[in-house]
């Protein structure tokens, strides 16, 4: 698919970034009605993200934080969000660019989203061109094996244990 002009695949990407960033800007102008509240997954390595350093070491791939009841300061920008939490009743600042954001979930309405990785896009066009018989190298002299494991690194969490039965 990568040839074909028409990229559905990386535009509907963009347009869910946008439905995020739309969501995270009404809650920080009107605040989460009723049950409303978001989990967030993001890459902790990819340029623009900003955190401490201990929390970094403790999540070096990727994080999940938690919009609902203990969050201040969110800020949206075109190309990021910010927000101060609670950690260990210590409040830290995080920056992070929608890019990074590898998943979103609103429990309350048993809505989420999914997006793949620069690292999943990098293994698939590997396939790709190996599968064409076109024998290319990887993207940036990478091993092709070494782009799967780390599309393969990140985690789904199920959101069923946290619903009200």
């Amino acid at each position: 698919m990568d040839k074909d002009p028409l990229r559905y695949d990386v535009w509907i990407e963009d347009a869910l970034r946008s439905v995020v960033r739309r969501v995270l800007t009404f809650a920080a102008t009107k605040g989460l009605p009723g049950e409303h509240h978001f989990y967030i997954t993001f890459r902790t390595q990819d340029p623009g993200v900003a955190m401490p350093p201990y929390l970094k070491a403790m999540h070096p791939e990727e994080m999940t934080i938690v919009l609902q009841y203990q969050f201040e300061d969110l800020a949206i920008h075109d190309e990021s969000f910010e927000v101060t939490l609670r950690f260990k009743g210590k409040a830290e600042h995080l920056v992070v660019p929608f890019a990074a954001v590898t998943a979103f979930a609103d429990p309350s309405v048993n809505l989420g989203f999914q997006f793949k990785t620069n690292a999943e896009r990098q293994a698939e066009k590997a396939a790709a061109a190996e599968s064409a018989g076109g024998g290319a190298a990887p993207p940036e002299g990478g091993d092709k094996a070494a782009l799967v494991d780390e599309a393969k690194t990140g985690q789904v969490i199920a959101l069923d244990a946290f619903r009200k039965k």
